[in-house]
């Protein structure tokens, strides 16, 4: 037992994993909009099974947090870089307690969309700050389960807004205004949380602060045996810095591997259906015949689902790796997508609803599609990208994946609704193919990252992998020339 009071504690350890995390519960909870979605029943509701909300100003409301997270995870990348991982949180604390204050009190749209543009800003920040931290500053054997914690925030986040939205509903003309100003709770907590965390040791020894680094790197390794972990880091950051651009790096071959997959893993992510289901799961629960209060119910029961499969994530990633969980779950989201469209296309028209025993098998099947997504696409959509850019590109390479996550989230949350009215129940095919085809894509083209060293992954990952290796000795430099493969010492 380490008893040296110049180590961390173990509990204060974790507690860091979990203050940094809380950034996923803010993100989380801000799915749900409460205040529109009330002016959207009163003002748009159709009686329609497949358009029940068919109005281009309820999903872009929905969805403009999503175009300023966008925006705003690339302004986050040079903060962190620059000033570091602990302060871009704090940043984003900032921005969304101010989204907060201006939606709870909100008395006009242009208050809402003002506060939820700011909502936006802290979700880019945020994003982009906390998967690198976990990352970064979790042992090398339990990155994967440290890293999940965020996706296990988010989890929680959803499963918060759907129980107060449920018990808020029933308070008029001002629940609402107490379920979004509830959002800063979370907020409030990232925002203090991120003056006693440490910053990771990588961030440090990028910035020039070599003994700072190494002094937290003991301490949060609890050892003074951290030569050879220092040294990987220390000279990731000598690569990193004899590359004055990120994002002229990033269009170099070898920098394509971990950005190519960074950004499919996140449009693959939307194109599961699970936003379209997790936004919509009231509006699609009525649509099959639940009550108002029993669709809120079953929201309530998908988050528990959600929350509980993701700590078998965070059970199995670093065991199983991460190929195995999102296979398995490609097999299981599909099986469920497919028979939820078929039940559907055969029992559910325009108007009327399912018998009761249709209904609760398509309620087991969302059940069961949320389940394998919670410890499959989601986390490990986060968890991939984190670690495996090198220092030199990571904060701006992590910001392109950010800002893929929010584009194709923006665009699934702007059109899903459409789609829902056009497509009808074979909206659940089209997102099963897409399953499909990112089954084949963890078959052929992505590679383990299980127990690899985040400094190491050029060496042992992307050098070893049958089709990306071809990319990571063609870099040349503006006249042509051939660089020089940078390698581990």
């Amino acid at each position: 037992m380490v008893n040296n009071n110049k180590f961390y504690s173990k509990p204060f350890i974790v507690f860091c994993w979990l203050i940094a995390a809380v950034g996923g519960l803010m993100f989380g909870y801000d799915i749900w909009d409460f205040g529109w979605i009330v002016y959207a029943k009163k003002r748009f509701a159709k009686e329609n099974n497949y358009c029940k909300f068919d109005n281009q100003r309820v999903q872009l409301f929905t969805s403009s947090l999503y175009l300023a997270a966008l925006v705003s995870s690339f302004f986050a990348s040079k903060v962190c870089t620059n000033y570091g991982r602990k302060k871009t949180m704090l940043i984003a604390s900032g921005f969304y307690l101010l989204g907060v204050v201006l939606n709870a009190a909100a008395n006009n749209l242009i208050m809402l969309i003002v506060g939820r543009i700011l909502l936006g800003f802290g979700v880019g920040f945020g994003n982009e700050a906390v998967p690198v931290f976990l990352s970064e500053i979790a042992p090398t054997n339990y990155r994967g389960a440290v890293n999940i914690l965020f996706q296990l925030f988010v989890t929680i986040g959803i499963l918060c807004a759907n129980l107060v939205n449920f018990f808020t509903s029933k308070y008029h003309p001002w629940g609402w205004r107490l379920a979004l100003g509830l959002a800063g709770v979370p907020a409030l907590t990232l925002f203090v949380g991120s003056f006693v965390i440490p910053e990771t040791p990588t961030s440090l020894i990028e910035r020039g602060q070599l003994q700072n680094g190494r002094t937290i790197l003991e301490k949060i390794r609890r050892t003074e045996e951290i030569h050879d972990e220092y040294n990987q880091i220390v000279h990731a950051s000598e690569l990193a810095h004899q590359v004055k651009n990120p994002f002229k790096k990033l269009i170099q071959p070898s920098s394509r591997p971990p950005l190519a997959i960074g950004m499919l893993m996140q449009l693959f992510q939307q194109v599961t259906g699970i936003n379209a289901i997790m936004f919509y799961a009231p509006v699609l629960f009525q649509t099959i015949g639940f009550k108002n209060d029993a669709s809120l119910l079953s929201s309530v029961i998908i988050g528990v689902v959600n929350v509980l499969s993701t700590l078998v994530s965070i059970k199995t990633v670093d065991k199983f790796g991460r190929r195995a969980l999102l296979l398995q779950a490609c097999c299981q989201m599909f099986i469920s997508q497919t028979i939820i469209g078929i039940i559907l296309l055969v029992n559910l028209k325009a108007t009327g609803s399912l018998r009761h025993a249709e209904a609760v098998v398509v309620v087991v099947l969302v059940c069961l599609f949320v389940m394998s997504f919670a410890w499959s696409w989601g986390p490990l959509g986060w968890l991939i990208p984190s670690e495996t850019f090198p220092l030199e590109t990571r904060t701006t390479g992590f910001a392109f994946a950010v800002s893929s996550n929010m584009l194709f989230t923006f665009i699934i949350a702007q059109a899903f609704l459409s789609m829902m009215c056009h497509m009808r129940a074979t909206i659940f095919f089209f997102f099963a193919a897409w399953i499909l085809v990112m089954g084949l894509f963890v078959v052929f083209f992505l590679p383990e990252t299980k127990n690899v060293p985040i400094d190491d992954m050029i060496e042992r990952v992307w050098k070893q992998h049958w089709f990306w290796k071809k990319y990571m000795d063609c870099d040349r430099d503006v006249n042509g020339q051939r660089i020089p493969s940078q390698t581990q010492p």
